[in-house]
């Protein structure tokens, strides 16, 4: 993926594959051995979805499709745990 592509997913909405709003790309994480985009770093999170609305890394193979809107193949089960190493 170019930068010029990269550059253009910041500020898309990401969406579960159930249609729920997750939050917004702010960035895309790449792996500089192969320059391929390896995270999409998510803002803006919804709170029912991610305890806290915390920022979430996103896989880049949990993404279906990328157009108006960034759509999620996967998705864990919600909400997600601020901390996970909290019970």
């Amino acid at each position: 993926m170019t930068e010029a592509l990269i550059s253009s997913l910041r500020g898309l909405p990401v969406y579960l594959p159930d249609g729920r709003r997750l939050g917004q790309v702010h960035d895309a994480i790449v792996e500089v051995d192969h320059w391929s985009a390896s995270h999409l770093f998510v803002i803006d999170c919804d709170q029912r979805l991610v305890e806290d609305g915390i920022h979430v890394a996103i896989p880049w193979h949990w993404v279906r499709a990328v157009s108006e809107v960034v759509l999620l193949r996967w998705f864990p089960p919600t909400p997600i745990p601020a901390s996970p190493m909290n019970p």
